[in-house]
């Protein structure tokens, strides 16, 4: 049974507990979210502070309430899966993309490695690097995002299929912590507004400059190294959710 600490307010709590579901792809597009009766029972709290819950995920276009039928989750526009969204998804299902989503890998390979990607990775300019590049697509066949991941060039050897254009269905951290005990203990993720590339417009099937979410996304892990540095591009107008706590003082 859930239950509710009282660091956060309750609703708060309960939608944060459907938010990371729908996010994972545990809940997919069409679900029905319980009735603020059953959340109420199952959480131990009143029925006006559960269906306080599900307004917040109205609000934040996550579900719809549909007259007669209930609360449904609508995803199939409007949200875009950061990498902390992937780490989720990987802890909850063992898999890094919900269901319905895909992706393509276009490249694979070892090259030398940029500055910028050699001050992520704390390893050399220069030195052999694993390029991997892919876009990824929703049930539809629309793309969503396209994306390029780093990692340092010792893991070909350990870690081969990360040299491969195949898709690896746990996703590339769960990959590396299989073969290697490397496990992912925290995400950092930047994100900024820009505009498309000649080379992202045509993955996204958009016009050259329209405007796009561009992100950084470190997968840091238990020893605070980074395993992975990524460089993705999204479309406009998908969210990105995030959630601070803040403590007042004196």
């Amino acid at each position: 049974m859930p239950q509710i600490n009282r660091e956060d307010p309750p609703y708060l709590q309960v939608a944060r507990h459907f938010r990371e579901k729908i996010q994972s792809g545990v809940l997919a597009d069409g679900d029905m979210l319980p009735s603020a009766r059953t959340i109420a029972r199952d959480w131990d709290i009143t029925v006006a502070t559960a269906s306080k819950a599900l307004g917040q995920l109205r609000s934040e276009g996550l579900v719809r309430g549909e007259p007669g039928r209930g609360t449904i989750v609508q995803t199939r526009s409007g949200l875009h899966h950061s990498a902390h969204d992937r780490a989720i998804s990987i802890d909850r299902t063992g898999k890094i993309y919900p269901p319905g989503h895909y992706a393509r890998i276009h490249s694979a390979e070892l090259t030398a490695c940029p500055e910028h990607v050699a001050d992520a990775l704390s390893i050399a300019p220069g030195a052999p690097v694993i390029r991997r590049r892919r876009t990824t697509y929703n049930a539809e066949g629309d793309a969503l995002s396209t994306s390029v991941s780093w990692f340092d060039g010792s893991l070909a050897r350990i870690a081969p299929r990360l040299v491969e254009a195949e898709r690896i269905p746990a996703g590339t951290p769960g990959y590396i912590t299989e073969m290697t005990g490397r496990v992912v203990a925290a995400t950092h993720v930047q994100h900024a507004a820009g505009a498309a590339s000649e080379d992202t417009a045509a993955q996204l099937r958009i016009t050259p400059g329209s405007p796009v979410l561009l992100s950084r996304n470190r997968f840091i892990d238990q020893h605070g190294d980074v395993i992975e540095y990524g460089e993705s591009t999204a479309l406009a107008e998908h969210w990105v959710f995030y959630e601070y706590s803040t403590k007042g003082t004196e």
